[in-house]
């Protein structure tokens, strides 16, 4: 469907060599989209971006480092130089790091915030400039079920994820008028490398099924509909909204 249609736009992903990022890419690919992947790790982005054209998919590599504000302006800036008109920017880029809270190293809490809340809003800022400038442009940031809930052992990521959801909202309500679209989607417990330790855990994983009405784990190309539909023309009136791709996990006791 047209509505649908990613033709013609340009997305930027970051963190997107690997895991939900990757997979994200390669569904903006499939609706018509060209790809601009990020990652700090040369050697991964550089076959994330040859297994991608050799899908037959239009990409570019930018290599920046997302948690340095003027590293990511001058990026971004040389990336819309260039002719690479940033349409669609997906901020995926994150980390976790679990721990009892009372002991939680102060070193690893500045690493979550950097990496998971202030890369949000440095990559976020340098790209609206220029959507501003053409009174266009869609923002998706990447939030969790820890927007919403919490689990022992990782209060610090609960934290910068809850304060992702609410940035969203703080982008939609400075942005919406300029023409731009900006919302979250919140995935549950996804098969990937992040969560490679959870997933390895029989206990856990049994807990999880149990817990999640879907009775699963979900495969990162379950969030791919979400993405396309919020990068598309189909959600020009959606803002500052978090959408839960989640099993139900969000909805049940």
């Amino acid at each position: 469907m047209e509505l649908f249609s990613l033709n013609g736009k340009t997305a930027l992903i970051t963190g997107s060599s690997q895991g939900i990022g990757y997979a994200l890419a390669k569904g903006l690919a499939s609706a018509g989209a060209s790809l601009i992947l990020n990652g700090r790790d040369t050697g991964k982005l550089d076959k994330a971006a040859s297994q991608l054209r050799d899908a037959g998919c239009t990409v570019t590599s930018a290599a920046f480092d997302v948690t340095d504000h003027d590293a990511v302006r001058q990026a971004v800036d040389a990336l819309e130089s260039d002719g690479h008109c940033i349409d669609i920017l997906i901020n995926n880029a994150g980390m976790q790091h679990r721990g009892p809270l009372e002991e939680f190293d102060p070193s690893a809490f500045e690493k979550l915030l950097q990496t998971n809340i202030a890369s949000v809003f440095h990559v976020s800022q340098a790209v609206a400039r220029h959507m501003i400038n053409r009174k266009a442009g869609k923002i998706i940031n990447i939030a969790s079920v820890q927007t919403a809930l919490a689990r022992p052992g990782i209060a610090p990521y609960t934290a910068t994820k809850g304060a992702v959801g609410n940035l969203t909202k703080g982008m939609a309500t400075d942005w919406a008028r300029l023409g731009l679209q900006c919302n979250a989607i919140a995935p549950g417990y996804f098969d990937t490398p992040l969560n490679a330790a959870l997933v390895a855990d029989a206990e856990f994983s049994a807990w999880l099924e149990k817990r999640t009405p879907a009775g699963r784990w979900g495969e990162v190309e379950e969030l791919v509909g979400a993405a396309v539909f919020l990068s598309s023309s189909a959600a020009s009136f959606v803002n500052g909204h978090t959408l839960y791709v989640d099993g139900g996990i969000t909805a049940s006791l």
